[in-house]
């Protein structure tokens, strides 16, 4: 007895040891998450507490009573009471723990889709700015983000303006993949041959990681980007920099980039005209059966 109860203790501690030792590793990085830099980043945040508050009013009435019934009905040494229970049913009781959880569920169904509708929309923006556009190609395993407004391309990287909404439409020329950035917004997949939107917007300057969340593959580790942003003086000054100082994006250019690898960060002064994301997304169709790809329109 004096062993199992050793034994017992010992693979306690060691839970709480694994426990402990897994929570301190991320004590060196922060709770992106939970500390959202701009507006959608902030909706998706109050959804998310929404949330935790309703599950919590079924979980920890659930567990008190649970703990409640463990202990108070508890086989004890020396209980000689004979174990004859009589059941009945409680139209009170009934009325609670099936009432409760449908207007829960009613009131997360009708937030959480108040909220997506807005998300589809741009955030408000914190100056006078016109929303912008970046078409953004998950590649194996590398970003390419092309700006139609300048004409300039960026791999594994991209600047934006502080306070400025961002319709970043995505699109794959490699199997799907899902772009997020934990510090602006959620994420939203990338599709060969298709075309989705995400709108997001930084409110502060910061050099804010992204990471693809699909496993794509041998170099999944390597699919991390970095969205940068900075006030619009200094944006206007990156753009002329770079269209000044980086070389082409040519179509041969491109097609090494489509290649399986592992690359840094590059700039572009340019891309082949001629709707060059359109060609992109087509040639990312050809991992879709024909039946399955969809054509999208863009609209800048």
């Amino acid at each position: 007895m004096k062993a199992g109860k050793v034994r017992r203790r010992t693979l306690t501690y060691a839970g709480l040891g694994a426990a402990v030792a897994i929570f301190l590793t991320g004590c060196g990085t922060q709770f992106q998450l939970l500390n959202p830099a701009g507006p959608v980043a902030r909706t998706e945040l109050n959804l998310f507490d929404i949330s935790i508050v309703l599950i919590l009013i079924v979980i920890v009435p659930v567990i008190g009573l649970l703990l409640y019934i463990v202990y108070r009905y508890r086989d004890i040494p020396g209980n000689t009471a004979p174990y004859d229970p009589h059941f009945s049913d409680n139209r009170v009781l009934e009325f609670i723990w099936w009432g409760i959880p449908i207007i829960i569920v009613a009131i997360l169904g009708v937030v959480t889709v108040r909220t997506t509708i807005s998300l589809a929309q741009p955030p408000g923006s914190t100056s006078n700015a016109s929303p912008m556009t970046i078409e953004v190609t998950s590649l194996d395993w590398k970003w390419l983000f092309q700006y139609p407004g300048h004409k300039l391309a960026t791999v594994n990287y991209a600047e934006i303006p502080v306070g400025v909404p961002v319709q970043f439409i995505l699109t794959s020329n490699a199997p799907m993949n899902s772009f997020w950035v934990p510090r602006l917004g959620g994420q939203e997949y990338t599709m060969p041959g298709m075309a989705l939107r995400l709108w997001l917007q930084a409110n502060q300057p910061g050099d804010y990681y992204g990471h693809g969340a699909n496993f794509t593959g041998r170099g999944f580790a390597h699919t991390t980007f970095h969205v940068i942003a900075v006030p619009m003086a200094k944006y206007d000054q990156w753009v002329k920099h770079v269209k000044t100082t980086a070389p082409a994006l040519t179509l041969t250019g491109y097609k090494n980039l489509a290649i399986p690898n592992v690359v840094g960060e590059l700039t572009y002064s340019s891309y082949p005209a001629n709707s060059f994301y359109n060609t992109v997304m087509n040639d990312g169709g050809r991992f879709m059966p024909s039946t399955m790809q969809v054509e999208t329109s863009l609209h800048h």
